[in-house]
């Protein structure tokens, strides 16, 4: 087990966490615009260590139905990480990245059925989106990181969150949380969580004179 205590973090560390949040949302909105050919704003990322229990209470409630993209981390840093859309989200994400005309848009549709094509799409963002935060990661840290295959699903935030509760609830009850709001007039909300085991959170710090 690693010699970090996530309970006690001083300013410096948590500083470092949070400037790979930043980076991370960064590198995530301009690959998110070249993907979808259009100007994309970001506000500032919203980032934090939190716990497994609140991230359900941030984003909505348990019970609250999302698309959730899930990679495990290899390598130097072992761990994981998830990606949230609400639904409204993926819907415009979808729409704009299949040109699709105005008449056929999802507007303010919380329907949770996508067509196999539209799930393919979303599976696309979430691995640039996952992507673009592990890059940012590997960067600031020089550490060789491989991630699976990303993995969509479409469920309720505790359902998804359960995995990683389950696989690292043992280490402790952690994780860093980003929001972050991009696009025209704030159309998209993410969730980005990076779940490393403790051992890799002090790789992390290490790598970064902490």
């Amino acid at each position: 087990m690693g010699k970090i205590n996530l309970n006690a973090l001083d300013e410096m560390q948590y500083d470092v966490l949070k400037e790979i949040g930043n980076i991370g949302a960064g590198n995530a909105t301009t690959a998110l615009s070249q993907m979808l050919s259009m100007k994309m704003d970001m506000s500032v990322p919203k980032v934090g260590l939190i716990s497994f229990k609140e991230i359900s209470n941030l984003i909505g409630s348990e019970e609250q139905i999302v698309v959730g993209i899930l990679l495990e981390l290899e390598g130097e840093i072992n761990g994981m990480m998830m990606f949230f859309f609400d639904i409204k989200s993926a819907h415009h994400l979808v729409d704009v990245l299949m040109q699709k005309p105005i008449e056929n848009k999802s507007i303010d549709n919380e329907s949770t059925d996508f067509s196999e094509i539209e799930l393919s799409a979303l599976n696309e963002i979430g691995n640039i989106v996952a992507g673009s935060y592990l890059t940012a990661i590997a960067t600031l840290t020089n550490m060789k990181i491989v991630s699976s295959v990303p993995n969509l699903t479409i469920d309720m935030v505790g359902a998804l969150i359960s995995v990683p509760a389950i696989e690292f609830g043992k280490y402790g009850d952690k994780l860093l949380l980003i929001e972050s709001q991009f696009g025209e007039m704030d159309f998209v909300t993410g969730y980005f969580l990076l779940i490393p085991d403790y051992e890799s959170y002090d790789k992390i710090l290490s790598s970064l004179g902490m």
